[in-house]
């Protein structure tokens, strides 16, 4: 059985060829791409380092590690997104090696290859997210960094994530998430524990619909990111 959802891997093909447009509904992805840059950066140093971003979709964040000097591998399991991340890179001239491949399948074929893992928004839309921290666990090098960025469930993440983002403020397309699928720290802390990941950091990103901006913090209420050092 592969880790995916059909009805995901639609939702995501179907916008495919607006991965790059920074106005559609990637708009958000866009708009926080800086901001997880920087903390992936910060806490890994990507200069030189071998870099492998699962559930890459259009290739955003994987361009932009290799634009700070990574060498950036990525994979994903819907391939309209994977053609369009390709295009481009063939426009940008930014150089990723993308491939349609699981993570569970890429675990077993190159276990402790990468300097750094990076699984951003993926973990709430596939059906086991235990298999993902584990194969990103195995991907890591020892002393490698694994960083993971999901949505946390309780009943503010259900009015802002999904109320909010979906229906009022018309952020993404309704339907692009499911609340139960929801993770919450807690449960993240635990699965990355027990695969060999302790956690260095867990910040909480915030949006603010006035000025329309977003930003980092303590609040993990919602959007939460965390940077996990892989101790073999």
């Amino acid at each position: 059985m592969i880790n995916s959802d059909a009805a995901e891997l639609d939702k995501f093909s179907a916008l495919a060829n607006k991965w790059w447009d920074p106005n559609s509904e990637f708009k958000p992805l866009h708009d926080i791409n800086p901001l997880r840059l920087d903390f992936i950066d910060h806490a890994a140093n990507l200069n030189g380092k071998t870099v492998l971003d699962v559930g890459c979709g259009g290739g955003i964040l994987a361009e932009s590690m290799a634009t700070r000097g990574a060498q950036v591998t990525g994979i994903d399991l819907a391939q309209k997104s994977l053609k369009i991340a390709t295009l481009h890179g063939l426009e940008s001239g930014i150089q990723v090696d993308y491939q349609y491949i699981s993570v569970e399948d890429m675990a077993a074929a190159h276990p402790a290859q990468f300097d750094v893992v990076t699984c951003m928004e993926m973990l709430e839309h596939v059906p086991d997210p235990a298999s993902v921290v584990r194969a990103c666990a195995t991907l890591a090098k020892p002393d490698g960094m694994v960083f993971f960025s999901t949505l946390n469930r309780n009943f503010k993440s259900f009015l802002y994530a999904i109320v909010g983002a979906e229906y009022i403020l018309n952020l993404l397309p309704r339907g692009t998430h499911t609340w139960n699928k929801f993770i919450t720290p807690a449960e993240l802390l635990r699965h990355a524990r027990s695969v060999g990941l302790d956690a260095e950091k867990l910040v909480g990103m915030q949006y603010d619909p006035l000025h329309k901006h977003y930003s980092l913090g303590p609040d993990t209420s919602v959007n939460y990111l965390i940077a996990c050092r892989h101790h073999a």
